[in-house]
């Protein structure tokens, strides 16, 4: 009795230290997804906090949502200048309104300090979007890039400016892309270099997205000396039909980049998507823009592209390229055959090149237009709008918010027919309890007769 006494003693002692231990210690992540985890952008963001944050968790009594709890609480774990505080709606109708004049629904959040704040509504959390490809609607969670993002917000007294170069019909902004800006707190506003005398002294970046006609020479000076000056460029560009775009390749001619005449055809299988040539999947060196796509298995594709070439340049170096099968088509937008033909250009070309200018000034060019449409997103599983915002990212100095992707809450199930559920069924039910028991009958036998021969 009194050795039970203290065995159970010890017991409840064990028990009492483990519930005092904070959750990081005792619940692991085993979900697919990593549902339950926080990624190292999040720490680096939070462990870098010198100002405190309070985060207002609206819900109601008995409707806490657990993966919200469990994510609020691996935060307030990370840092003592977060504090999670819960408002019930029903004990404080009023408290909301100081922040928005919506009717939040229960687990909405609302991130502050000091005198910013932002409101994180409950439909930004889980967002379920329309797959029009497949008639179906996809769910993810993404709690900890909305909040990761909102702590930013209200920490940071300026925010980065970003500019966009109009006047040369240049496309908008994809919305997959441009809502991954605004989630990385990223102020943008159009710019028309006609009617200034130079790119704006608070550019942080100035992106040049999908132009259908060349720049004029006095713009390309006033870029070229933005970035020679320590600005920053984001240049996502591929051909155009009859359009050639020398002068806007003037500006990293200089470094040793130049574009190839025609359209890349990919002629190796395994760098190409869809059975369509055109639409290349290429090699990716690992830096700062696509290292977490190369950890997580992650294939951008790129639709329609101009091959680039690189000479050898201390200050311009490749990170996407294409397999030595590639060649580029002098016919371009009139190509008739995926076959290489007399006068066509043999590969590999660069399409994806970062270029270090003086004074800190770096350019990153895509030679490609459509790779941010959210179709060619969707394909490659939004890989192309995560390469694209790390190398914005990298270029505005905000390498620790690097793409915080949501985390997918759709099943994925295994499909199998009726003989291969029947054949399964025989092996679990049948065939390993029989080998088990045969081997549990042959070592008894054995050892009997061991211990016979031994009497």
């Amino acid at each position: 009795l009194i050795i039970i006494a203290i065995v159970l003693a010890i017991l409840i002692v064990v028990n009492i230290c483990v519930n005092v231990l904070p959750s990081s210690v005792t619940n692991f992540d085993i979900s697919s997804s990593k549902l339950y985890s926080i990624t190292s952008n999040t720490k680096a963001v939070v462990n870098g906090l010198n100002q405190d944050v309070t985060i207002y968790w609206i819900v109601q009594s008995d409707k806490e949502d657990s993966v919200i709890e469990n994510l609020l609480s691996k935060y307030e774990s990370l840092s003592d200048h977060i504090k999670v505080v819960k408002k019930n709606p029903d004990v404080y109708p009023t408290f909301t309104q100081q922040y928005t004049d919506d009717v939040l629904d229960n687990n909405s959040l609302i991130v502050e300090s000091g005198d910013r704040y932002r409101v994180i509504p409950y439909d930004n959390i889980y967002v379920t979007d329309a797959d029009m490809y497949s008639y179906s609607y996809t769910t993810s969670f993404d709690g900890e890039g909305a909040i990761t993002s909102a702590i930013n917000y209200v920490i940071s007294d300026d925010l980065p400016q970003v500019y966009i170069l109009e006047g040369h019909g240049e496309s908008d902004l994809p919305s997959d892309f441009a809502d991954a800006v605004e989630k990385e707190n990223m102020e943008v506003s159009a710019l028309s270099l006609l009617t200034v005398d130079s790119v704006p002294e608070d550019a942080a970046c100035v992106i040049i997205y999908a132009p259908q006609s060349d720049i004029s020479d006095k713009e390309a000076e006033m870029l070229s000396t933005y970035a020679s000056d320590g600005g920053k460029l984001l240049v996502m560009a591929g051909p155009v039909e009859n359009e050639s775009f020398e002068t806007l390749y003037s500006i990293v001619s200089p470094y040793g980049v130049s574009a190839n005449e025609g359209i890349v055809i990919e002629g190796d299988r395994d760098h190409y998507a869809f059975g369509y040539p055109y639409v290349l999947i290429p090699d990716m060196t690992s830096n700062d823009i696509t290292a977490s796509l190369i950890e997580e298995s992650y294939s951008p594709i790129f639709p329609v592209v101009t091959g680039l070439t690189v000479k050898d340049s201390s200050s311009a170096e490749a990170f996407l390229t294409t397999s030595s099968d590639s060649f580029s088509k002098l016919a371009g937008f009139s190509l008739e055959t995926y076959e290489k033909e007399d006068g066509d250009l043999d590969g590999p070309f660069t399409i994806g090149v970062t270029i270090q200018t003086s004074g800190d000034g770096e350019i990153i060019w895509i030679s490609c237009s459509d790779f941010l449409e959210d179709m060619y997103n969707a394909y490659s599983s939004g890989a192309n709008s995560d390469l694209a915002m790390n190398a914005l990212s990298a270029l505005v100095g905000q390498g620790e918010s690097l793409a915080i992707r949501s985390k997918s809450l759709n099943y994925n199930y295994l499909t199998i027919t009726d003989s291969q559920g029947a054949a399964l069924k025989a092996v679990m039910i049948g065939i390993i309890p029989v080998v088990y028991l045969a081997i549990g009958i042959i070592v008894f036998i054995h050892t009997r007769r061991k211990q016979n021969e031994e009497v």
